[in-house]
């Protein structure tokens, strides 16, 4: 909101000697943000000339310049070039004088040009900042000024004023008016407030009768009727082609509203000033009264931007005997516009509901200063002020003639119910000791009606403020009168007992284990295609349902994930582009796994601002897909890099099954591996986890034709864990073992099995037979060929065995070791390697 200080004064006493940034720091202090300061950016010497006489002269590029002689007051007049043709001799106009600045900045000097030296220029509307309008020089006399020669002319037409702009919140939309901000500088300064919006009761009184306004709503938006107000006043006989005066065209320009003439010029003004918008009909081109409805199907309208636009069962409309002639409290109809020819013009003031304007500028993207103010809520006691001012300054500055006997208005008892206040309750709230008289005047202060005899407090709040509506909004008025530099600072204290969740501690145990052994998270959004959700969320690349959304960020990927991979390629892929190829990144997020054969979504939305009752939260929830946490790691390149004596190491499926295992670590369970097949894995190098009998994911290596088609070269693989499930099954601690003071036994064992054999099985044999004796247990080689008999193969295991109350001698991890090699023998036929 821009607010004019030569404005602002008409209504509260600021200081002569109060600068903008004053003026800020007041509004500052009772809650509004400081955005800038706005001036016309004109520095002098620039005054009022006089065209005594000029000569065309035509150029050789075609166009014709007046060498002018212009009387600025001084003994002699000056030669001035001027390129514009819309004025005449005896013509009085603005002349910016070397010296002077325009907006830009640009300084005027005195300068030959087409042979001739210019002292000076004569002005347009645009260069002066008054407008968009740049056909010709400004003609004072086309604003109904006839002023001295020499006269200040930044002065004479208001360009001497500056405005401050501070930044409304969307919950004090009373603020987006001259009156609003008015009101609110006086709270933070004690200045005297002189109301503009006050005697609406006696302009009530005065409104005629006569004209017919009906409101049939028959779709109300959450039972709430479209207009409550309607107020309709008529002018007649009034001069369109009046000139706007410059004082107020100078407070429109600095508010950031151009001039469109003046009748349109006077509805803005008094919406800038009163935050009532006001809409003007040619009356002559209505036909009979005027209905305030809903749109009917096919129903449409051509708005006074020349859009025809299709209208929605929600639209609330202005309309007449012809149809639509308006979109209600965003923008009229192009058929009913006031323009030059308009001789009687009917003016609208209204109160509409806010959530219907809203929906309705945002369904046609039309935003509009109309708009912005009905969807925050207008002071619905203003209407009748407001048309009533409109209807004198129509009279006063463009001739008119007020209609007394013809007019209209509609409207309901406006009534706001008490909020109980406890006592004790604001200074509980913020923590600052008020006194209950300090609490009263700053609740009368802003507007409000307190019973302080009756226990709780009885508070009514004023009618320009919809956004107080109880106790704790009220203790904020309180709060932000008396200052917010008194609340004191103090860090609030958790209650006990609370914190993150088991699942949350595991979900955050994982990540950081991950990233502590060097994994780099990336996360990402959960979209995708269905062409990936078949050949990474299915073990076999058959189709399974994917949930397709209605309004996807990206067409091409509109299915939410079945599985965590497809974004790691991504995301491998962006990275490689720029170079890195030594990849270690995981994503730990959701993934989406309908059921078959169930429809989720839901056409139903409950509406907004009422928490939905417990059926329509059960049915939301049923509308929604299972959803269940995955964790997923992806390796590519070096996991060494090259270096003098050491070739590069890349990253292999055995660094993916560590990742497994530190995730399995971290979610406290034991892990088992075994081979598997699945449909984006290369044969042979893919393997299921289990914990017990439980399958929890898979880890493998990628096939190229998969790695190539994500355009990643080299060898990929992943791994991919469903974390709820290892969470779950990892229970709610983990508890870290303790550690022995006793040296540990180290031992190896060779068993020859056959090659079909998993590896997972024999290690499994070789811990139960070992017993509690057996520390750790790791495959370290797998050999086949030359030696062994066909069709066989030779595991060797590292054993490492320690007792926790004393050191072990050779003989008992033997002993162990034999016990384990037994359980393989009888369980598979496992031999000795000799």
């Amino acid at each position: 909101m821009r607010v004019p200080l030569s404005w602002l004064r008409e209504f509260v006493d600021v200081a002569p000697e109060a600068t903008p940034e004053d003026v800020l720091a007041s509004l500052v202090r009772v809650g509004f943000e400081e955005e800038d300061v706005h001036g016309f950016e004109l520095q002098g010497p620039i005054v009022v000339g006089q065209v005594l006489e000029f000569v065309e002269e035509p150029q050789s590029n075609g166009k014709t310049i007046r060498w002018c002689q212009v009387d600025v007051g001084e003994d002699s007049p000056r030669g001035i070039v001027c390129g514009a043709g819309n004025f005449f001799p005896g013509d009085k106009v603005v002349v910016t004088l070397p010296g002077s600045v325009l907006p830009g900045p640009f300084p005027i000097a005195a300068r030959k040009t087409y042979g001739h030296v210019s002292d000076g220029m004569i002005a347009s509307a645009k260069e002066l900042g008054l407008g968009q309008e740049h056909s010709g020089i400004l003609r004072l006399a086309e604003l109904g000024i006839d002023a001295a020669t020499g006269t200040d002319a930044i002065a004479l037409l208001g360009l001497d004023d500056v405005a401050v702009e501070i930044n409304v919140t969307p919950d004090r939309g009373y603020a987006l008016s001259m009156r609003g901000v008015a009101r609110e500088y006086s709270h933070a300064t004690g200045a005297a407030f002189r109301d503009p919006g006050a005697g609406h009761a006696d302009a009530a009184s005065r409104t005629p009768s006569g004209f017919s306004i009906v409101v049939d709503d028959r779709l109300p938006i959450r039972g709430r009727v479209g207009a409550t107000e309607f107020v309709a006043r008529i002018v007649r006989d009034v001069d369109a082609t009046r000139p706007t005066p410059a004082w107020m065209i100078a407070r429109l320009s600095l508010a950031g509203i151009r001039s469109l003439g003046v009748l349109i010029d006077i509805t803005n003004y008094v919406m800038l000033e009163l935050g009532q918008p006001i809409h003007g009909y040619d009356l002559d081109a209505l036909t009979g009264g005027i209905t305030v409805r809903r749109a009917e199907p096919g129903e449409s309208l051509k708005t006074l931007d020349g859009q025809v636009r299709t209208l929605h069962p929600e639209d609330l409309l202005i309309t007449d005997e012809s149809g639509p002639i308006g979109l209600a409290g965003v923008m009229g109809g192009g058929t009913t516009e006031m323009g030059d020819a308009t001789r009687n013009v009917l003016i609208e003031a209204a109160t509409f509901d806010t959530v219907s304007i809203a929906r309705t500028a945002r369904r046609h993207k039309l935003p509009s200063e109309a708009s912005r103010r009905f969807e925050r809520g207008v002071d619905p006691l203003v209407p009748f002020v407001a048309a009533e001012r409109v209807a004198e300054l129509m009279v006063q500055l463009a001739g008119g003639t007020l209609d007394t006997e013809l007019g209209g208005s509609l409207s309901a008892t406006y009534e706001r119910d008490a909020i109980a206040l406890p006592r004790g309750f604001v200074s509980g709230l913020i923590g600052v000791d008020y006194t209950d008289e300090q609490i009263a005047a700053a609740l009368r202060l802003v507007g409000c009606d307190v019973d302080t005899s009756v226990e709780p407090w009885a508070v009514v709040p004023p009618s320009w403020r919809p956004d107080v509506t109880d106790k704790w909004t009220l203790a904020e008025e309180v709060a932000r009168i008396e200052g917010y530099d008194l609340i004191p600072s103090v860090l609030p204290v958790p209650p006990s007992g609370r914190g993150l969740t088991a699942a949350q501690q595991g979900r955050r145990r994982v990540s950081n284990a991950l990233a502590a052994a060097g994994y780099v998270e990336t996360p990402s959004f959960p979209f995708t295609t269905e062409e990936q959700n078949d050949l990474h969320g299915s073990p076999t690349g058959e189709h399974l349902p994917s949930v397709k959304m209605a309004n996807p960020l990206d067409g091409q990927a509109p299915f939410l994930r079945r599985s965590l991979v497809p974004a790691l390629l991504q995301a491998a892929h962006r990275n490689v582009a720029r170079g890195l190829t030594d990849l270690a990144v995981f994503e730990a997020g959701a993934v989406f796994l309908p059921e078959p054969g169930v429809t989720y979504g839901t056409d139903s939305v409950p509406p907004l601002g009422a928490r939905p009752d417990a059926a329509t939260l059960v049915a939301l929830d049923a509308s929604i897909p299972p959803q269940r946490r995955h964790v997923a790691v992806l390796l590519t390149g070096p996991i060494v890099d090259k270096q003098p004596g050491q070739p590069a190491v890349t990253a292999g499926l055995a660094d993916a099954i560590d990742a497994v295992r530190i995730i399995a670590g971290a979610a406290g369970v034991e892990i088992e591996l075994a081979q598997t097949t699945r449909a984006a894995l290369h044969p042979g190098r893919a393997g299921v986890v289990t914990v017990g009998a439980t399958e929890v994911g898979y880890v493998g290596e990628l096939l190229p034709a998969v790695s190539e088609a994500a355009d990643l070269p080299g060898r990929v693989v992943v791994a991919e864990l469903d974390l709820d499930l290892l969470l779950t099954l990892g229970g709610d601690r983990v508890v870290a073992a303790s550690l022995s003071g006793f040296p540990a036994a180290t031992q190896d064992v060779s068993l020859v099995v056959d090659a079909t054999l998993p590896a997972g099985d024999v290690r499994a044999a070789l811990v139960e037979g070992a017993g509690g004796l057996l520390e750790s247990l790791r495959l370290v080689d797998d050999y086949r060929g030359q030696g062994l008999p066909d069709g066989s193969k030779s595991l060797t295991f590292a054993l490492r065995f320690r007792a926790p109350d004393r050191t072990l001698t050779a003989a008992e991890a033997s002993e162990a070791r034999l016990a384990g090699v037994a359980v393989a023998a009888e369980r598979f036929g496992a031999t000795l390697r000799e």
